[in-house]
C-alpha cells in the first residue's frame, strides 16, 4: 500500500513524483530496486542525469502530498516546497527528512519499454496503458544503503 517518491538531483534542483510500480529484488547478485518512469515526467530528466536517486516512504499521513506529487509537474511549480518536505543529502543523494524510509539507489540499467516486447498474451495493456505512446522506462538500480527512521 506504500507509495514511493522517486527523488533525484539536477543542476542543483531537486526533482520528485511519486510512484507505485515497481518492485525490490536480487539482481546479478546485488539487492535492487526497479522503478518505472514515464518518457513525458519532468522526473526522468533527474533521474537521467546522474548515477543516483532515492526511493523515499513516508508515513500514511503524508498520502495528501504524495498524491499532489504524482499529478503536479515540478516544471510548472515547486511541489517540494508546496508539500512542505524538507531536502536533505545522503552524500549526493536527495531526499526528505520526513521519510520513514529511504533506499539509496546507484543506477545499473534503463530500457524503454516498448510494444514489440509485449507477448501476444499481454497485448492488450498496450491499448490499456500506452494508447498516447507515453511509454515507461524501467530502471534497475542497485541499493546501496538505506535509511531507516
Amino acid at each position: 500500500k506504500d507509495w514511493l517518491l522517486i527523488t533525484a538531483e539536477k543542476d542543483g534542483k531537486v526533482n520528485t513524483m511519486t510512484a507505485s510500480w515497481g518492485g525490490l529484488g536480487i539482481l546479478w547478485n546485488k539487492k535492487v530496486a526497479t522503478v518505472y518512469i514515464r518518457k513525458s515526467r519532468y522526473t526522468k530528466e533527474f533521474v537521467d542525469n546522474g548515477d543516483y536517486f532515492s526511493l523515499c516512504v513516508l508515513p500514511e499521513q503524508y498520502r495528501e502530498q504524495l498524491a499532489y506529487c504524482g499529478r503536479v509537474s515540478g516544471r510548472t511549480e515547486d511541489k517540494i516546497k508546496a508539500c512542505g518536505f524538507t531536502v536533505e543529502h545522503n552524500g549526493d543523494i536527495p531526499y526528505f527528512a520526513e521519510s520513514r524510509l529511504v533506499l539509496n539507489c546507484r543506477k545499473l540499467y534503463a530500457q524503454e519499454l516498448n510494444a514489440e516486447s509485449f507477448v501476444d498474451g499481454a497485448k492488450d495493456i498496450i491499448e490499456a496503458c500506452y494508447s498516447n505512446n507515453d511509454w515507461h522506462v524501467m530502471y534497475i538500480a542497485e541499493i546501496e544503503s538505506i535509511l531507516i527512521k
